[in-house]
This record gives C-alpha cells, structure tokens and sequence, in this order.
C-alpha cells in the first residue's frame, strides 16, 4: 500500500547518562532530506541517525530531534596542577626577595590562583549509549513509517474513487464517439439543404467530406492510451511497493495528454464536457499523489 509523507513518531530510552526523547516530523518533499537535532556530545552520531531513516523512509522531509532530559549526575575528578603550582610559588619567592619582603608562602595561597585546581568531568559514553538510542530511533521509525501508511491507505481510497470516475468518464466518451460522425453528416447535410436548396449535391464530394472528418476526429487510440495508463496507475498504486509518488506523477501527466488530445479531436459538446470533468479529477489526483512517498 502507498505511504503518505507526513507523519510523527516519538519514543523515550533511558540511559546511564539520562533520559533521552526521541522526535521524528516528516511532511511533503520533492525528494529526501534528513535534518538531525542532537545534544552536542552526541554529534559524532549524527550520520548513525541520518542512515538509520534513510533505511526506512525514501521521500519526504524528515526532521530528528534527540533531546536529553534529566541529565544524569557525570562522574568529576579534582586534579591538581603540581607543575602550575610549583611555578606560582617560586614566582612569589622570587617577588618577595625582590622587594625585600618576608614570609612564607602557604597554601591558601598558592590554591586560589586560577587552574592550579581543576575539576573535571569524564567523557560522554557516545558509543556505549548508542544502542539504546538506536532502540529509540526504531520505535519512533515505527511510529512515523505506521501513520504515513495509514494516511497513505485513506489517499489510495480517495485515488481509486476518482480513477473509476475517470474510466467511466473514458467509456462515456467511447460510446459517444460512434455517434460523432453521424451527427456530423446529418448537420452537414442540413446545412447544405439549407444553402443550395433543390439543386443536387454531389453525394460523392460529401461522402469524401465525412471520411475527411472522421479520420480527423477519431479518438480510439487517445482512449485506449488513457484506459491504460489509468491500470497502469492502478497497478503502481496498489502492487508496487517503495516510493511510488513521482512515478504515479508521470503517469498523470501522460493521462493529462490524452485527455487534451481526445478534446481538441472529438469537436463534440458531450465529449468535452466528460473532457472537463475527467481533467477536474486528474487534477484532483495530482494534488493528492503530491502527498505521496
């Protein structure tokens, strides 16, 4: 069954770092583009994420949001600087005996210059959290890729509805088609009675006339063409599995060509008032196949 584009799915994992939620929005786009949002400790598995919905989703624009949520207390060391220390204090012996002044240095002091103490925490665990993260991008993906389907099953819905529309629109103009011609030789006649009167027409001139006509105006071939692109649209829609919007997008173009062929031929009011409700469908159709994978 087609997919839609648009959907959102969401899921949460809980890891030693923290709790993490994990957000995914696709809509409508002409081709596939994912866009990534993660803390920045977890950047380096931005392109992990990015292949991760490319594997399930094809078409559409796609935006991931990993947020982290009460951030777990992160293990901190106190390192002193002995080498920094040992420095500050020769620079105030070196300072005292230059100025002449006595004392000692202690410690108090030599501990409130900068960086002499440091507090550090330990590295994020990226690789060690990733699989939980991957478990929370799969059920998400679930999640999105389930309510794209169910929007794509009631699209397919409204698609079947307008094709039969468009194939009995097909029939109505073929059943009409065989009339075209006589009805044209019946108001050719008319006319000329009209014009000439009692003077004898040349039966053979108007018989040349109407076969000029109708080899003119036929549209078998125009309506063998759009029945068949209409099963092949059928068959893209219902059988074929992947991104199929682009392909049922051509598809409608070629029906579109068709139609205008068979109204500018069939120079009859019936036809092209089917014409003009077929298109109106066709054009209904192109908005909704835009929202197609």
């Amino acid at each position: 069954m087609p997919r839609s584009m648009t959907g959102f799915g969401s899921a949460e994992v809980q890891a030693s770092s923290g709790r993490f939620l994990v957000e995914i929005r696709s809509i409508n786009h002409r081709f596939g583009e994912v866009l990534v949002r993660l803390p920045r400790e977890f950047t380096p598995l931005e392109e992990r994420v990015r292949g991760a919905v490319q594997s399930r989703v094809s078409r559409g624009r796609v935006e991931v949001s990993i947020m982290r949520d009460n951030r777990a207390a992160r293990i901190r060391a106190i390192r002193p600087d002995t080498e920094l220390a040992a420095a500050y204090t020769q620079a105030l012996r070196d300072i005292a005996r230059t100025l002449g002044i006595g004392g000692e240095v202690t410690l108090p002091q030599i501990a409130s210059f900068p960086d002499v103490i440091k507090m550090e925490e330990a590295p994020e665990d990226v690789e060690g959290t990733w699989p939980l993260l991957a478990q929370g991008l799969d059920e998400a993906l679930d999640a999105l890729v389930a309510m794209r389907e169910a929007e794509g099953t009631r699209l397919a819905a409204d698609l079947r509805t307008r094709l039969d529309r468009i194939e009995a629109g097909a029939k109505e103009i073929e059943s009409r088609a065989s009339a075209v011609v006589a009805d044209y030789s019946a108001r050719l006649r008319q006319r000329i009675a009209e014009l000439v009167g009692e003077i004898p027409v040349d039966e053979q001139r108007l018989l040349t006339e109407m076969a000029v006509f109708a080899e003119r105006s036929d549209i078998t071939e125009e309506i063998t063409r759009l029945r068949s692109h209409v099963a092949q649209f059928r068959e893209d829609l219902f059988n074929q599995a992947g991104a199929i919007g682009r392909k049922l997008e051509f598809v409608l173009q070629e029906m579109g060509r068709e139609a205008n062929t068979i109204g500018s031929k069939a120079n009859d009011l019936d036809i092209g008032r089917a014409i003009i409700a077929i298109k109106g469908e066709l054009e209904s159709l192109r908005e909704q196949v835009q929202n197609l994978e």
